[in-house]
């Protein structure tokens, strides 16, 4: 393995910064350099993307919160599929409502306008959105079941908010305008 000689100039906070991880690595200054930059390379676009760094420090805070947790979207896919879309389930459906009535007044004081709240949910994996004409949505989701879902609780978690939401349902998408 041949290796290039680079020289480096350190300011006070990374030479800190890589004695720290020198030291707990329990290895070399070159060994903690070139992890540092493998790294670095392999995660350019979210250390330099807003939007990225962004939906890092959201995640973050879902999941340490402990009110969010990991789940395979398979698994989410599968509860969601164990729903007849024709004979739906009183008790589940009044826990969905439950749910997404507490969001009402989450979302009344935290979102000023329908696009923050299709972009929040659509940063927790529930749905894809594109931006048709300024308070304009199409929202696209990965199964009817999960459209059925979401569109109901788009409807209920939507209730207090501050504007009010027009919504039109295809098979897997649905067009959502925000009125006023």
């Amino acid at each position: 393995m041949s290796h290039e000689r680079v020289t480096v100039s350190l300011d006070a906070d990374a030479k800190a910064a890589l004695d720290d991880l020198t030291d707990r690595t329990e290895g070399g200054q070159s060994a903690v350099v070139r992890r540092a930059l493998t790294f670095y390379a392999a995660n350019f676009e979210a250390v330099n993307s807003t939007r990225s760094a962004d939906n890092l420090a959201n995640y973050y805070k879902m999941l340490s919160g402990g009110e969010h947790v990991l789940l395979d979207v398979d698994f989410f896919h599968a509860f969601l599929d164990d729903i007849d879309l024709d004979d739906r389930d009183e008790a589940f459906i009044e826990t969905v409502d439950r749910v997404s009535e507490y969001h009402a007044s989450e979302y009344a004081e935290r979102f000023d306008d329908v696009g923050e709240v299709l972009d929040w949910l659509s940063l927790c994996g529930f749905l894809a959105v594109r931006n048709s004409d300024g308070d304009t949505y199409h929202v696209v989701f990965p199964s009817e079941s999960m459209r059925w879902f979401m569109t109901r609780f788009l409807r209920k978690s939507l209730t207090d908010a501050s504007f009010d939401v027009e919504i039109k349902e295809s098979v897997s998408k649905i067009l959502v305008r925000q009125q006023g």
